[in-house]
């Protein structure tokens, strides 16, 4: 497993990452005993970012977590968590300093560690990125130690561009595959200028790019794929990166036909990420072991030829980005 610098923080961490939302909530029933497998299986392979949040599970995502790391014989991995998506409802006033201590102090207790390695605000109103005092918030609990750094998930690239400004974000979170490529245009080259890590979420367009989806597919009630289609629970370029699900499933049919060799269409929409050196690590979730082992041999995958860049870039120019360029 071949290791990028995570920004400006001195850590290094495994380009491949383990996305632990699956593990807690949204994607299906996941049994607790395949989530910790899972985990173990990712580590065993060489992975060393986590990636979680407080709500995913309500907690379940971060103490899943917790269990594994307790007896987990090698380095501990870097473990990155979010706050914010505890509020009732998403407002610039519910970012209080109060808050921010309690969701902070709870994700201390899920995850057993006395001082978190990573905060990421998760997703907040747009309008919270012309607050400085809430960034100020950050500074002072990362001065009394209940962070190492701090840095912010975005829905829409303004807002991460945005988050630049402020001298203690250290990451950016924001999602990035062959169907949501925006990112690269402006807001990855920023990103370089100021030691920024880029964190890849949603690589696999919620699964479509694993190629595995039919227009008859049937997902489980409590699968986001199935009740945020169009964005009822949250913004809907979390799910299926807010392509249409029938546009997505053409597009996936003409990026199945560049896929060589005997790596996985899931492994080369992987790989597609990694070629961009912005990108500090892709963080594709896993429910089960299979899952885990497949995802962490992606980055021993030869790089992508030219000529293949060039053909997911026409994909998407043509089929997709209509749908969501100007929107993220």
């Amino acid at each position: 497993m071949k290791t990028r610098n995570f920004g400006r923080t001195g850590r290094e961490v495994s380009e491949i990452g383990f996305g632990a939302w699956a593990i807690g909530a949204d994607w299906g029933h996941v049994d607790a005993d395949d989530a910790i497998a899972a985990l173990r299986a990712a580590l065993e392979a060489g992975i060393t970012f986590i990636d979680t949040a407080d709500v995913y599970g309500d907690g379940r995502s971060e103490q899943l977590i917790a269990r594994v790391l307790k007896d987990h014989p090698g380095p501990r991995p870097f473990v990155a968590t979010k706050a914010g998506r505890r509020l009732p409802a998403q407002t610039v006033a519910g970012y209080t300093r109060a808050n921010l201590t309690a969701w902070i102090e709870r994700s201390l207790n899920n995850l057993e560690v006395d001082t978190l390695d990573l905060v990421q605000l998760h997703c907040p109103p747009t309008d919270l990125y012309y607050v400085p005092e809430a960034f100020a918030i950050l500074d002072d609990l990362k001065r009394d130690g209940k962070l190492r750094d701090y840095g912010v998930s975005v829905e829409r690239v303004e807002e991460a561009i945005k988050s630049l400004e402020y001298p203690g974000v250290v990451s950016i979170q924001i999602i990035y595959n062959i169907f949501r490529q925006r990112p690269q245009e402006l807001l990855f080259e920023l990103a370089r200028k100021h030691n920024t890590a880029i964190i890849a979420r949603v690589p696999l367009a919620s699964g479509l790019l694993a190629g595995k989806f039919r227009a008859d597919s049937v997902f489980e009630a409590t699968d986001h794929r199935q009740f945020n289609r169009h964005g009822e629970a949250f913004d809907v370029g979390e799910t299926f990166s807010g392509v249409p699900y029938d546009i997505g499933l053409a597009a996936v049919e003409q990026v199945r036909k560049l896929v060589g060799g005997d790596a996985s269409m899931a492994q080369f929409a992987l790989r597609w990420i990694l070629m961009s050196d912005a990108v500090t690590v892709a963080i594709p979730g896993a429910k089960n072991v299979e899952q885990a082992r497949a995802n962490a041999a992606a980055a021993s995958l030869a790089p992508l030829e030219p000529s293949v860049m060039a053909e997911l870039a026409a994909i998407y120019d043509r089929d997709v980005r209509p749908h969501v360029h100007q929107r993220w």
